[in-house]
């Protein structure tokens, strides 16, 4: 399952379903929530926008190299529109035969969303408005 979600109905049981599979004993769950608090600002709300088909292309790309890589089954959904502090933005469903592998295979997917999806997001603080471009962390 690779999607965006227009509203705030991400279903994590449906994405766990999704990658459960005979040959997988790890399954790990990631669940991404707005901050209400970003750099000592106060968030109001973040705006996602998405450029729809890239973005679901390049999500899938990421889930085949996790497959590919770390035998995981991959599950991703990215919210788009508006969501506020405490709401679901993103979760990722990964299961693969092995612990270890599900971390490293949930990290990758997770990163690699960051830095090769284009999603971005408007964040709205008490003090202004700015775009927030995706990258990998430092």
């Amino acid at each position: 399952m690779i999607a965006l979600a227009y509203n705030d109905d991400i279903s994590i049981e449906t994405l766990e379903n999704a990658v459960q599979h005979p040959d997988c004993g790890a399954d790990l769950l990631f669940v991404g929530r707005v901050r209400g608090v970003y750099k000592g600002q106060i968030v109001q709300y973040l705006d996602y926008e998405a450029y729809d088909k890239m973005a679901i292309a390049a999500m899938q790309q990421i889930a085949d190299q996790a497959l590919e890589q770390f035998e995981a089954r991959v599950a991703i959904v990215h919210r788009v529109g508006r969501v506020y502090p405490n709401q679901i933005s993103v979760v990722i469903a990964v299961s693969t035969p092995h612990r270890a592998a599900s971390y490293d295979a949930s990290r990758f997917v997770l990163e690699s969303l960051k830095q090769d999806v284009p999603i971005w997001k408007l964040e709205v603080t008490e003090q202004g408005q700015a775009w927030k471009q995706n990258h990998k962390p430092s």
